[in-house]
């Protein structure tokens, strides 16, 4: 999962430490993601933020919490598997807080466009950190991102949009959608390795970031390839691993077509 300096070790998984208190208020400046760029109103309407009110904690508290995500068909939202975690900092499939909801399309977070909707199931991939968010109204007016089942080539450029922070001090998610480009340098079973490419070579994802989409890009549209989930503090210089997606595919649509009844 992204690694923050607030930090704690539960179940043996590094929990970003959000807040451990009943209420907390996120406020944000128009960025996300270390040394990205923002993203112009309506591209990449794909891309989803899921805030998470209400999440129990270890020590009876409550703390809020967020990560990004994309919509990959019109009832459904990709994100990290380990943003959804009892608390005992396991991954579980059900939504954790009082209250999940996911934006879709909604480039600005203090405008009014776009959807809000309550996410009211999850799916775990037994594989990869990777999690199916299922939303409780489909959502007609955005087009998913299409799924690759296909593995990225070494090299390849790929690009990354999230709604998390710019650093990994003090860490807080942000209110507009931001993007980045980064290099595939490897591929294992569930993990694909990248190192930033552009704006700057340590353009990388940041805490609240975790589930974002990384995505080829050509002619026939985005092509999901993997999603955030873990990574040196930010910005960084070396190896973010993601969670590929690519050869998980056919666990994602039977999934989706379990999910139905």
């Amino acid at each position: 999962m992204r690694r923050s300096t607030k930090t704690k070790l539960a179940a043996g998984l590094l929990i970003p430490v959000v807040a451990a208190v009943t209420a907390y208020a996120f406020t944000g400046t128009a960025n996300a993601i270390a040394n990205g760029e923002p993203v112009p109103d309506g591209k990449y309407s794909f891309s989803v933020k899921l805030t998470m009110t209400g999440i129990p904690t270890a020590t009876g508290g409550k703390r809020n919490s967020a990560c990004s995500g994309a919509l990959i068909a019109p009832q459904w939202v990709i994100t990290a598997g380990h943003c959804f975690r009892d608390a005992d900092g396991v991954r579980v499939e059900r939504p954790v807080a009082d209250l999940t909801t996911a934006t879709v399309g909604r480039t600005d977070l203090t405008g009014t466009g776009g959807r809000e909707v309550k996410v009211v199931a999850v799916r775990q991939s037994t594989t990869a950190d990777v999690s199916l968010a299922k939303l409780d109204t489909p959502i007609r007016t955005v087009r998913p991102i299409r799924l690759s089942n296909r593995a990225p080539e070494i090299g390849a450029v790929v690009r990354l949009t999230g709604y998390g922070s710019t650093q990994s001090a003090n860490p807080v998610p942000e209110t507009r959608l931001r993007t980045g480009q980064m290099s595939v340098v490897s591929l294992a079973d569930s993990v694909t390795g990248l190192t930033g490419h552009a704006p700057e070579p340590d353009t990388t994802p940041c805490p609240y970031d975790s589930g974002g989409p990384f995505f080829l890009e050509g002619k026939r549209g985005p092509a999901l390839v993997a999603v955030v989930s873990n990574g040196p503090s930010c910005p960084h210089g070396s190896v973010e691993n993601a969670a590929r997606v690519d050869n998980i595919t056919p666990w994602i649509y039977k999934a989706m077509r379990d999910g139905r009844k």
